[in-house]
């Protein structure tokens, strides 16, 4: 019993930790909008890297912090600082383990399609699931088998990429052109 209490206790303080990290990132991007752009991308950018050192002493010590160990908002906190990390070897290190805790059902499936395409586009291979968009022309990156895209998307919980890029480009009142 005491095991448990001290495991729960320590599963929700990674929760708590991982969280407040993605909050910070947050506050400082919106800060980054009155300050200069070099301050800005200095601070965000030192605010990852922190985020990315926590959370491999994280994923050392206690494994990928699953939604079944730290909830779901925790886990997708974890999930948004790996894919801000700089070092692609932990983001393939833990890819395969999200695909693990996808196929053991204690994380979402959704978790590994972004990461899984974080990792194809870095290491300049098609995407599986079209969740890599170009910020510059509002189109998604390469996508393998693009036209059993949906399939894939639907399969993890996303829905349509027409849909979705639809929506991007009309919140940014651009039409994705060039």
């Amino acid at each position: 019993m005491r095991h448990e209490q001290s495991a729960s206790v320590r599963e929700h303080a990674l929760a708590a930790e991982l969280v407040r990290r993605v909050e910070e990132e947050h506050r400082l991007a919106r800060e980054a909008r009155s300050v200069s752009a070099a301050l800005g991308r200095h601070r965000i950018t030192r605010c990852r890297e922190d985020n990315a050192e926590a959370l491999r002493a994280m994923v050392a010590r206690h494994g990928w912090p699953t939604s079944e160990m730290v909830g779901e908002p925790a886990s997708t906190a974890a999930l948004m600082i790996l894919l801000h990390a700089s070092d692609l070897g932990f983001q393939l290190a833990c890819r395969d383990r999200i695909a693990e805790a996808v196929a053991d059902g204690t994380c979402p499936a959704v978790h590994h399609a972004y990461i899984a395409d974080h990792c194809a586009v870095e290491l300049g291979q098609p995407q599986f699931y079209g969740t890599r968009i170009n910020a510059r022309t509002l189109h998604p990156y390469p996508i393998r088998h693009p036209g059993t895209v949906d399939e894939r998307r639907r399969d993890v919980g996303l829905g349509p990429l027409g849909d979705h890029l639809r929506a991007l480009r009309g919140g940014l009142g651009a039409t994705g052109e060039l």
